[in-house]
């Protein structure tokens, strides 16, 4: 090189024009808006909070995704930051064990999950050097068998949107019936008592006893009284099952009618639009959605009008964090599946950009993992993860800059202190997002699904069991919510977790079957496929 030459800049530290840099940073934000916010909808209303406070959790993480993005993509000393083109976005990963902890919600429970991610974040600070050596532990059976668990999982919530709520909504007490039943019970059990009184008074007839149960009840409680006895007890039940009532806003058709417009809506988007276009058809869908909604009267933006439009995010705000280690251990698991799915797809990312991280390079990546998750636990929201859709986008549109992540990561921290703009995404009816649900989390088992198709059955033919095995025991949550009510409580939150179940038994029938024989490239391959994810 002569004097005169200047150094050659790699493309992905290349910055680009102002300009470029906002609309490019605008296009990576609108690509992993919908699944970004996706999870504090799902974890504050299992929290049972009220809608200014799944507000202010959709602001909380707008804002610490930019936060992370910013640390991860421009670097912070040599300890964190990968320095490439990556977005920080909450992973759908912690969502079964977060509406585990949730329990009867509130926020006390708010507290302990926000305590258990502080706790996993530390972790996870301090783990991130040994990482690399467990990724033989997570080879692609292993890591699509758990991908297309958390997928499975999130699939209740996508139909729960679209029916309207939960399945336990769909019917309520039937109360004037019951009062007719409980009534009913209470007149058989005075004649019950009628009938005793009788008998123990020597003159119970062999007929007539229902006209004189009257008569012969109040002479009882008479006796009773003067006696200075109580009356004889008769155990009472119902005369059948707690009568129940169908919801009429629990699969309402016009409801369900909007959630399946939204999805055809996502689809054709999907088949007939272009690059970028395509690449947003869940956000597109959902924002047609909406104004379909508006349209019919099912939306209001009441709870807009009245938001704030421009307010600091305050750690703490729903007071001091509860640390409980059981549940930071349930926490701490998620975060070494989150790591070594981040393993895979920074050395993927490092592919597609052309360049080569060393060791330290990938363990401040990692690390930036478990700050991101610290920081999000200080301010009221959920652990951390790079976004595939975003490394799947560098891939699609070339552009290799990191710096266009930067400048992605300032418009969320933007948009994360705009209240409005989190009161409008918390007033999304929660059919319109069924609709969307569906597409996401369905694509997200779908990639599961995917990378196990790549895994050799053949040679290998144990892995079937792996798999086969895995999936049911992520599946006993599901099929039995309460499988776990005869254990210890403090165990529930780990237990009742599908997606935590699925993880250790593939890592355990993983090390039974095939030993320790994972790698460095079958983490990239996992993760060149996880590109929904």
């Amino acid at each position: 090189m002569t004097s005169g030459t200047p150094p050659t800049v790699h493309p992905v530290d290349e910055k680009l024009p102002a300009g470029r840099l906002t609309a490019l940073g605008l296009q990576h934000v609108l690509v992993m808006y919908a699944g970004a916010v996706a999870v504090p909808l799902i974890v504050g209303r299992a929290l049972k909070l009220s809608p200014e406070q799944v507000a202010l959790l959709i602001s909380a993480d707008l804002f610490c995704c930019g936060i992370a993005t910013l640390i991860q993509s421009l670097g912070a000393t040599r300890w964190f930051g990968i320095k490439l083109p990556v977005m920080m976005g909450v992973t759908f990963a912690a969502v079964g064990p977060m509406v585990a902890m949730a329990g009867p919600g509130g926020t006390e429970a708010a507290r302990a999950i926000f305590g258990a991610i502080i706790g996993a974040g530390l972790l996870a600070i301090f783990i991130a050097p040994v990482m690399g050596r467990l990724l033989r532990f997570f080879p692609p059976v292993v890591t699509g068998t758990i991908i297309a668990v958390i997928g499975i999982s999130l699939m209740r919530v996508g139909i729960g949107w679209a029916m309207g709520g939960p399945a336990h909504l769909a019917q309520f007490t039937d109360v004037p019936r019951l009062v007719v039943m409980v009534d009913q019970a209470k007149a058989e059990a005075l004649a019950g008592n009628a009938a005793v009184a009788a008998l123990s008074a020597g003159s119970a007839p062999a007929a007539g006893v229902a006209t004189q149960a009257a008569a012969a009840a109040t002479a009882s409680a008479n006796a009773g009284t003067n006696a200075g006895t109580a009356p004889v007890p008769v155990v009472t039940r119902l005369p059948g099952p707690v009568p129940q009532k169908d919801n009429p806003a629990y699969g309402a058709l016009d409801n369900m009618a909007i959630a399946a417009f939204v999805l055809v809506v996502i689809l054709l988007i999907s088949k007939y639009g272009r690059g970028f276009i395509a690449n947003i058809s869940v956000l597109l869908g959902i924002v047609v959605g909406c104004v379909v909604a508006a349209s019919m009267g099912k939306m209001g933006f009441d709870k807009v009008a009245k938001a704030h439009w421009f307010d600091v995010v305050t750690p703490f705000a729903f007071g001091t964090p509860v640390f409980d280690p059981v549940l930071i251990a349930t926490m701490t698991l998620v975060m070494i599946v989150v790591m070594i799915e981040s393993t895979g797809m920074f050395l993927a990312l490092s592919d597609i950009t052309g360049k080569p991280i060393d060791q330290k390079e990938l363990t401040a990546g990692l690390r930036t993992d478990g700050l991101g998750t610290l920081i999000g636990g200080i301010f009221n929201t959920f652990p951390y993860t790079s976004f595939s859709q975003n490394v799947g986008l560098v891939g699609v549109t070339g552009v290799r800059s990191r710096y266009v992540c930067v400048a992605a990561g300032l418009i969320m921290i933007v948009l994360g202190l705009l209240p409005k703009m989190a009161a409008l995404v918390e007033s999304v009816p929660t059919f319109v997002l069924g609709g969307a649900g569906l597409v996401m989390f369905g694509m997200v088992a779908a990639t599961g699904i995917r990378i196990l198709a790549a895994v050799d059955y053949k040679t290998h033919r144990h892995n079937l069991y792996i798999v086969a095995i895995s999936i049911g025991f992520g599946m006993l949550p599901l099929v039995a919510p309460r499988w776990t009510q005869q254990m210890h409580h403090s165990l529930h939150p780990l237990l009742e977790s599908g997606i935590l179940l699925a993880a250790l038994s593939a890592v355990l029938l993983n090390l039974f079957f095939n030993g320790a024989k994972g790698g460095a490239a079958d983490a990239v391959e996992a993760a060149k496929l996880a590109e929904a994810h």
